[in-house]
């Protein structure tokens, strides 16, 4: 049924508005039906004044419960990592999972009167709301304390196109920290916070963490709620923790973990145990803690496309081969495996149409979950010339893909690319019933240098830098697997070979054990100092 109400005193539309709205759909109506839809169309168009007349309803947070104070932009920004500088924490915390812990939120999480710029000033916003994951962070005890750059509309992998400043590297100065989660990156890196939350659409948790040596992790996809963050599209957008260490990673896992009743991306329900991830990886380092191979038992394969995508540097190549045949030693089977469809290819083609009209436009038509109105008008359809302006190259690109591709192809392009992915993601679980984990290369090359002056270069020079990067990372965002990245060595930078810089060793396990993923890279950190290697 499409009529609530055809009230007697209803406006009416033109028909020239009619036979416009007609002719546009290139559709000729009857006359005598004309004033029939002058009548319908405008009772309808009555009911959505009445409608947008109404206030808006979100979940307003208590700020006695949780108050944010020293609300700020930094003078200091840890060579480029904070955008906004906070205090927020919980006055009664229901649990101590997060005490003594410090936290930064991503840039596209957000916090109700902290500014969240998204890395770009194309649209400006100071959420009234909370995202779900950060209430869950204060009410485990931790403090947040402000939020971290992200590239720009974080559609960008290197750390020169934020809205905030370029986010240098911790190891070397004016080397890409990688992107998005940039920010995160670094101030988990430097030591600024202890643990930081980034947001993955094609690798951006752990594009970032590889290339600054620490450990992050791109949930199983629906895990972790993306309630009250910035949508980029929602099948592949996932929240995840960055941290030093495996442990720490898995404790916020555990905290921001869980349906929350709002995000149509999540089961309603989860095995009983799957969200004790801090007391399953005690329980195995417990049991394993006098074994020299705690990973017996488990099955390894080395996925050998990820060793062929495009851009691979030999130095990765062979630093990572060496960092598995590790996994020997600590008692694992390591055998090779393939999966010919691993690629980002149809993940690319997949991404213009709904992460142009969701992530770009805020349009998120036909999902159930909270949407943030007062960051994106209610009515929406084409990006202004200003605010087309104020976006990277990377976004730029990505809005004008959306143009191109919906305008060419249409829906039928973004079926056929979904029904692809679904076959990579059979294909990828008719292999983990042989084994627990694959794993291979997290980035196929060292981070590069950012340009002195990025707006002096053009998008594709800009872009070019980009190529391969997300090659072994947004498979497993459309197919939603779980990924973790744990830092395995240092190669040389290619623009200087004096300069090392981080190389991470990515693991993946089947959907929801995301624990096999923390077990495996636990204990290939207990028993190695990757900065010896």
């Amino acid at each position: 049924m499409s009529v609530v109400t055809l009230g007697e005193g209803a406006p009416k539309l033109s028909a020239e508005d009619v036979k416009a709205i007609a002719t546009k759909a290139n559709l000729e109506l009857l006359e005598a039906d004309v004033p029939d839809f002058q009548r319908l169309l405008g009772a309808i168009d009555q009911n959505i004044q009445d409608v947008l007349a109404t206030d808006d309803y979100f979940p307003v947070p208590d700020l006695a419960k949780y108050p944010r104070t020293d609300i700020h932009i930094p003078e200091d920004t840890d060579k480029g990592g904070w955008a906004t500088r906070c205090i927020a924490k919980c006055t009664s915390p229901s649990s101590n999972l997060l005490a003594g812990k410090t936290i930064a939120l991503k840039d596209n999480i957000a916090l109700a009167g902290v500014r969240c710029t998204n890395g770009t000033a194309a649209m400006e916003w100071t959420p009234q709301l909370d995202a779900t994951i950060a209430t869950r962070i204060m009410d485990a005890g931790g403090t947040i304390l402000g939020k971290a750059a992200c590239e720009n509309a974080c559609l960008e992998g290197v750390s020169d196109t934020s809205v905030t400043g370029k986010v240098h590297n911790p190891y070397a100065d004016n080397y890409s920290c990688g992107g998005s989660s940039s920010g995160s990156g670094r101030l988990v890196a430097t030591g600024s916070v202890d643990i930081a939350v980034g947001c993955d659409q094609g690798g951006s948790v752990r594009i970032p963490a590889s290339m600054c040596g620490i450990v992050g992790h791109k949930p199983t996809w629906g895990l972790v709620p993306y309630t009250g963050i910035i949508s980029g599209e929602a099948t592949i957008d996932h929240a995840g923790p960055m941290a030093r260490n495996v442990k720490d990673t898995a404790l916020l896992l555990e905290v921001m973990a869980g349906p929350d009743g709002i995000d149509d991306r999540q089961p309603p329900f989860l095995p009983l145990g799957t969200l004790e991830y801090t007391k399953q990886l005690d329980e195995f380092a417990a049991s394993t803690a006098t074994s020299a191979t705690p990973l017996t038992g488990f099955k390894i394969a080395i996925l050998q496309e990820g060793f062929t995508i495009p851009q691979m540097d030999p130095n990765i190549h062979a630093l990572c081969s060496s960092a598995i045949t590790k996994f020997t030693d600590l008692g694992a089977t390591v055998t090779s495996i393939s999966v010919s469809s691993h690629s980002a290819l149809v993940w690319a083609c997949s991404l213009p149409i709904a992460g142009g009209r969701q992530g770009t436009l805020g349009d998120a038509t036909g999902r159930k979950g909270l949407y943030l109105n007062d960051r994106v008008p209610i009515v929406s359809g084409k990006l202004t010339q200003a605010a087309f302006d104020a976006l990277g190259p990377g976004a730029r690109n990505q809005y004008l893909r959306y143009m191109f591709v919906e305008e060419k192809y249409g829906a039928g392009l973004h079926g056929k690319c979904m029904n692809l992915l679904r076959k990579m993601n059979d294909d990828y679980d008719r292999a983990f019933a042989e084994v627990d984990v694959l794993v291979m290369p997290t980035l196929p090359s060292p981070p590069c240098k950012l340009f002195d002056d990025p707006a002096s270069h053009g998008p594709l020079e800009r872009l070019s830098r980009n190529v391969g990067l997300v090659g072994n990372c947004a498979p497993f965002d459309s197919t939603g697997h779980p990924a973790l990245t744990i830092p395995v060595g240092f190669v040389p930078a290619h623009e200087d070979e004096s300069i090392k810089l981080p190389v991470g060793l990515q693991i993946v396990a089947k959907k929801f054990r995301d624990i096999d993923c923390l077990k495996v890279g636990a204990a290939w950190e207990r028993a190695y100092d990757w900065k010896a290697l």
